[in-house]
């Protein structure tokens, strides 16, 4: 079986952290099978923070430049499940 990682990021400020974030996304999306963003919306207001899970695909070696890079990007905190 092939192992299957999925990453869940958390971005404290998606406002001021979406270009240092996307950066690093578009940088490895050849490692990105699956991106999920959520965050919360009424019709009064848009929450700050957010959340994108990814599924990972390719190298590890890859998949792991992708984490650390994105466990540099200031605000962002990282939580990691790996299925083999």
């Amino acid at each position: 079986m092939r192992e299957i990682r999925v990453l869940g990021c958390y971005v404290e400020n998606r406002i001021a952290e979406a270009g240092e974030v996307q950066g690093v996304l578009t940088k490895y999306g050849c490692n990105i099978k699956t991106r999920l963003g959520l965050h919360a919306v009424t019709d009064e207001s848009c929450a700050v923070d957010g959340l994108i899970v990814l599924e990972l695909c390719g190298a590890a070696s890859e998949c792991d430049a992708l984490e650390s890079a994105l466990a540099a990007c200031k605000g962002v905190k990282l939580q990691k499940m790996t299925f083999k």
